[in-house]
C-alpha cells in the first residue's frame, strides 16, 4: 500500500513542529511507534515503510527514547538541522508539560487504587499499539525463512537467555549482515 504511494514534499518548519507536537501529546508510551509510522508514513506520506523502519532500526539502537529518537532523525531528514530541533522540541514539549503534571499528581495519590487501575490498563493498551506494528511492519519488510529466524533468537536471547541487549544487537547485526551479504552469482 504504502510502498507504492508517492511521497509528499518536505513539510514547513512550522508544519513539522505542529504534526510532532500534536503526535507528542497524543501518543501513549510504548505504542508510539504505531502512532508516528501512522503519522509519517499514511497521513502526511513523509516517509515510505522502508525508510521508516530504516529510521526505527537507527533510533532503537541509539541510547534514549525511540520517539525522540525518531522526531531527530525524521526532523533532520525533512529538514536538516533545523528541521531535527523543531520536530524534537514538538515531541517533547507536551510530554514535559505532562509528565509535570503526572508528576505532582503521583505525590499526591499515586498509591491509589484507581491510579493504579488506570497506569494498568494504559501499560496494555500500550503493549497492543506495539505488536501492531510489529506485525504491519513484520509483514513488509520480512521476506525469507532466515528473517523469522533472526527475529525469534534475538527475542529468545534477550527474553529467555537474560542475554544484554546491546550484545544482543551486535551479533544479530553482524550475523545478518553476514547472511544478507551480496554473493557473487555467476557460476564457477
Amino acid at each position: 500500500m504504502s510502498d507504492t504511494q508517492e511521497l509528499a514534499p518536505p513539510p514547513s518548519l512550522g508544519r513539522l513542529f505542529w504534526v510532532f507536537l500534536v503526535m507528542g501529546a497524543t501518543s501513549l508510551g510504548g505504542g508510539v511507534v504505531a502512532y508516528l509510522r501512522t503519522g509519517l508514513v499514511i497521513r502526511q506520506r513523509w516517509l515510505d515503510d522502508l525508510t521508516f523502519v530504516e529510521l526505527l532500526s537507527i533510533s532503537q539502537t541509539l541510547p534514549g527514547l525511540n520517539a525522540t529518537n525518531m522526531s531527530i532523525l525524521v526532523g533532520d531528514r525533512l529538514r536538516g538541522g533545523m528541521g531535527a530541533f523543531v520536530a524534537t522540541i514538538g515531541m517533547c514539549l507536551p510530554g514535559a508539560i505532562l509528565m509535570t503534571g503526572a508528576a505532582f499528581a503521583y505525590g499526591i495519590g499515586g498509591d491509589d487504587p484507581w491510579s493504579k487501575a488506570f497506569l494498568h490498563g494504559i501499560a496494555a493498551g500500550a503493549v497492543g499499539l506495539i505488536v501492531v506494528v510489529m506485525v504491519q511492519l513484520g509483514a513488509k519488510v520480512l521476506k525469507t525463512p532466515a528473517d523469522y529466524l533472526f527475529v525469534v533468537a534475538t527475542a529468545a536471547a534477550v527474553a529467555f537467555f537474560k542475554v544484554s541487549v546491546p550484545i544482543v544487537l551486535l551479533a544479530a547485526g553482524a550475523i545478518a549482515i553476514w547472511w544478507h551479504r551480496p554473493r557473487d552469482k555467476s557460476p564457477p
